[in-house]
């Protein structure tokens, strides 16, 4: 019984952005910008971004996470104003 819940508290595996990048592959570059929308689960652990593995598992199997990837990868968000 005790060791059930010692599996059970173990953390999950931590993903830096470039593992999270290669694992879904798409940039860099996605990753953060959907992280800014809040798409995708993240935590900020000493100025850097750090990832769940479970929990990028669990985003992948909801719906929407696809189009999610898609939407991010494909249209960019300029990093500067643009006037017409």
């Amino acid at each position: 019984m005790i060791m059930d819940k010692q599996k059970k508290s173990l953390p999950s595996t931590l993903m830096t952005v470039k593992d999270v990048a290669t694992y879904l592959s798409v940039t860099e570059r996605t990753v953060y910008r959907l992280v800014k929308d809040h798409r995708l689960p993240a935590y900020k652990v000493g100025g850097q971004w750090r990832f769940k593995a479970d929990m990028i598992e669990s985003w992948m199997q909801k719906d929407g996470a696809i189009d999610d990837l898609a939407q991010a990868s494909e249209n960019p968000q300029p990093s500067a104003p643009q006037y017409a």
